[in-house]
């Protein structure tokens, strides 16, 4: 090896490169320029070639400008995605007719469903009964899980829009982004009010699921006359530790935080508490952050077979439910959708500290 290093040494000496600081030299006007050496003519190509030194203090401020450059790249999107963020995994649209103070209602009927991707004629089924049935037609507020917009088990139609439209209400629809590989966006969430909505959020949940797999809610101030009200439609992870569940939940917890004026608050959706110790954990999250259910911690919202689980919740924050339920009778998906009538007072009271 030292023979071979030696003989290259040789080599670049003969050819006028070995290696060794350059002379500098004086300009015309007193500048100090680099010396360059001038090599002998290529003999098959007949072109000079020249070898060009770079000074170290050269090479030094290149590098601090390239440090700056990566310094100023804009930061990597948090954890928690906001509505910058991923715009083609948020959609907004719909319409209802303009609404006044004076149409504010003394209560709002609020409706919680995870559909399980229905489609087709399944689909108007849904809208149907969100539209007619006794106890969930007529909702002011829905939360819907597992939404498709773009999927070919749904004939890659957007499910979304659709309901919207046939139902005459505004909405936003949110979902995670895709796996590696999968080929096809994630299933979302969705939120329709016929009050206007701003401050739409996607909140990505903390924590991946199996294969990497994430979950979102979607989130919306939703203007009831002269009272806002914040609502999130959430589909949690399955398959996770009870202790990643609770970071995962409180994910929405964070973002309701960044509106410490509005008070009352609407968190409904699929959690996946699928164990008694994921249902004893969420109620303690949210009772905790000063959210009730009218919902016991025994009624199943879910069923297959012969199990029948309590997945679904309905928490309430500033606001009292008059009325509630879970509609069995309603049997397109594997889970019942949940219902409450919830009164809305213009002086709340409460107490909006979010731990």
């Amino acid at each position: 090896m030292l023979f071979r290093r030696q003989k290259a040494n040789k080599a670049i000496a003969d050819c006028g490169m070995k290696s060794r600081r350059g002379e500098w030299e004086k300009g015309r006007r007193g500048e100090r320029s680099r010396v360059v050496k001038r090599l002998p003519f290529s003999s098959s190509l007949r072109l000079p070639v020249f070898i060009i030194r770079i000074p170290q203090p050269v090479i030094a401020a290149a590098l601090c400008l390239l440090v700056s450059a990566l310094c100023l790249l804009p930061p990597k999107s948090p954890a928690r995605a906001q509505k910058e963020a991923q715009p083609n995994l948020l959609e907004v649209g719909g319409a209802s007719k303009p609404l006044n103070s004076k149409d504010t209602p003394a209560e709002l009927k609020v409706v919680s469903y995870n559909i399980r991707w229905r489609g087709g004629e399944e689909l108007k089924q849904v809208i149907k009964l969100l539209r007619e049935d006794p106890a969930i037609g007529g909702a002011s507020i829905i939360g819907l899980q597992e939404v498709d917009r773009n999927k070919r088990r749904t004939g890659n139609t957007n499910t979304a829009r659709q309901i919207a439209d046939a139902l005459g209400m505004r909405y936003a629809w949110a979902a995670p982004p895709a796996r590696e590989g999968d080929g096809e966006e994630e299933t979302g969430v969705e939120l329709l009010s016929v009050f206007p909505l701003s401050n739409i959020t996607r909140v990505l949940l903390t924590h991946e699921g199996p294969d990497g797999r994430r979950r979102v809610a979607v989130a919306a101030t939703v203007q009831v006359g002269p009272i806002p009200v914040r609502v999130y439609s959430v589909h949690a992870e399955t398959r996770m530790p009870v202790e990643k569940k609770v970071e995962h939940w409180r994910a929405v917890l964070d973002d309701l935080r960044l509106y410490p004026k509005v008070e009352r608050a609407i968190v409904l959706g699929d959690f996946n508490t699928i164990k008694r110790k994921d249902v004893r954990a969420a109620r303690s999250l949210f009772a905790d952050a000063g959210f009730t259910t009218p919902f016991a911690d025994d009624r199943p919202t879910w069923k297959t077979f012969v199990v029948r689980l309590k997945l679904d919740w309905l928490w309430l924050r500033g606001l009292e439910a008059n009325g509630f339920g879970i509609d069995k009778d309603v049997d397109l998906s594997d889970h019942w959708p949940l219902w409450a009538t919830v009164k809305l007072n213009k002086k709340t009271g409460a107490n909006v500290a979010v731990k």
